[in-house]
């Protein structure tokens, strides 16, 4: 009997792993691997992740007290929003590096065309007048998701307020300092609207937006 329980808490860890993959901004399930493991050990992960489930259950349970936006992020297919907060940090600071270094290869992959098109733009000039960008990331103040909504095209958009302290230097082609202070930590606030479809087949969510506020 106790080999059916093991192999019935294998298909239970599994399916927990993978619906753990999927809701993490940007990446999909279909990289997920089984990975051997002894007892003791995948007893310990079992129960640890059993705990983060039923935990994260008792949250939705009492859908009358979170926020509007809580609400709505409820609605949502496999979201975890401290997951989606994680991963929409992780990307803010991509792609940040990213297009102070003029990286477009990078950048497609983490932007909609539209913004992309901007983007490149932006490093097309700063290329054409030798100016290069340095960008140091310092950290996060505050990160919150503002709003949410759903689309007629089966999309939903979920907007972000970032508030991170950064070093932001613009420099010229001899390499002298003509916009900014290395010396100096800039508190900067973002508005940044990601998107995805709603389309089962599809996890992966794009930034297709920015201002300041």
């Amino acid at each position: 009997m106790s080999g059916y329980l093991d192999i019935i808490f294998l298909l239970v860890l599994v399916v927990i792993v993978f619906s753990k993959l999927k809701s993490v901004l940007g990446t999909g399930g279909e990289d997920a691997k089984v990975i051997m493991m002894s007892k003791e050990q995948f007893e310990k992960v079992y129960n640890e992740m059993k705990n983060n489930v039923k935990a994260e259950k008792v949250d939705d349970k009492d859908l009358s007290e979170l926020s509007a936006v809580d609400r709505e992020l409820t609605k949502i297919p496999n979201f975890n929003k401290s997951m989606f907060i994680k991963g929409a940090q992780k990307a803010f600071e991509l792609i940040l590096t990213s297009f102070s270094k003029g990286d477009s290869k990078t950048l497609s992959g983490l932007v909609n065309k539209e913004l992309l098109s901007k983007f490149d733009t932006v490093i097309d000039e700063r290329k054409e007048q030798g100016i290069t960008s340095e960008t140091d990331l310092i950290g996060f103040v505050e990160t919150e998701v503002e709003s949410v909504k759903f689309t007629d095209d089966n999309k939903v958009n979920v907007v972000v307020k970032f508030v991170s302290e950064q070093v932001n230097l613009l420099k010229n082609a001899d390499g002298d300092v003509i916009e900014g202070d290395e010396n100096y930590v800039q508190t900067i606030s973002d508005i940044w609207t990601f998107e995805k479809s709603l389309n089962p087949k599809t996890n992966n969510w794009m930034l297709c937006s920015t201002r300041k506020c």
